[in-house]
């Protein structure tokens, strides 16, 4: 009998602190990325835009994980 796995592979957070919001300035917890520019946005901000950007962005990279409640 074999035993098959498989492994998740890690959250990879790629945004950092250095990266800022497109609209106000904040921390950046989402990119967006939309006729071949990469747009960043707050927590806040991404989901205000999010349904708008969801309907034409070709990638979509949410590390809003990374906030506490």
């Amino acid at each position: 009998m074999t035993a098959s796995t498989t492994a998740e592979a890690p959250v990879s957070h790629r945004l950092t602190a250095l990266d800022r919001c497109d609209a106000c300035g904040a921390q950046a917890y989402i990119a967006a990325e939309v006729g071949g520019s990469e747009l960043l946005y707050c927590a806040h901000h991404g989901r205000k835009f999010e349904e708008k950007l969801r309907a034409v962005a070709t990638k979509w990279h949410d590390e809003t994980d990374k906030l506490e409640d």
